[in-house]
């Protein structure tokens, strides 16, 4: 691994920290908007704007650390494996819960169905977020990767 790539990936787990606070300040001020009663056209469109490009971003992410990613984590830290395969069901569950959301929004649901899709997508992010940054961020700042940098971590 190049002094750049291994930068690249100290940086990543002080990126990824990073958007993992930003969708969490997205869902609070949406669930605020809906939950004071306010019009929540605004803040529902612009979670939809930040789910196109974040969760696209997201979504390549995910495919990228399930390719490349935990396949290295898996064969140098064997003993991370049951983590690995945790984390990628959490996967499969927060693009399925973030579908639903981009569902509801294209058809104007009520505040109420707009507010449990965002309590799931709250719940299951936080329990993802928080276990990752537990359990496999420290990993790579010493991993040796094959792939690239790209490969492994997906469009940043």
């Amino acid at each position: 691994m190049t002094e750049g790539e291994k930068t690249r990936l100290i940086a990543w787990s002080h990126e990824m920290r990073t958007v993992h606070e930003r969708l969490r300040e997205a869902l609070r001020l949406t669930r605020a908007a809906l939950d004071e009663g306010t019009d929540a056209e605004p803040a529902t469109r612009d979670l939809l704007l930040f789910c196109h490009g974040f969760c696209t971003a997201l979504d390549g992410h995910h495919q990228a650390e399930d390719r490349h990613l935990f396949p290295a984590i898996a064969e140098q830290y064997p003993h991370l494996r049951d983590t690995l395969r945790y984390l990628t069901q959490d996967h499969s569950m927060i693009a399925h819960l973030i579908s639903g959301l981009n569902e509801s929004v294209a058809r104007a649901a009520s505040p109420d169905e707009l507010n449990r899709h965002l309590e799931g997508i709250a719940a299951i992010m936080e329990s993802h977020f928080r276990y990752e940054e537990r359990q496999l961020l420290q990993v790579l700042e010493t991993l040796a990767l094959e792939a690239s940098v790209e490969e492994a971590l997906g469009p940043l």
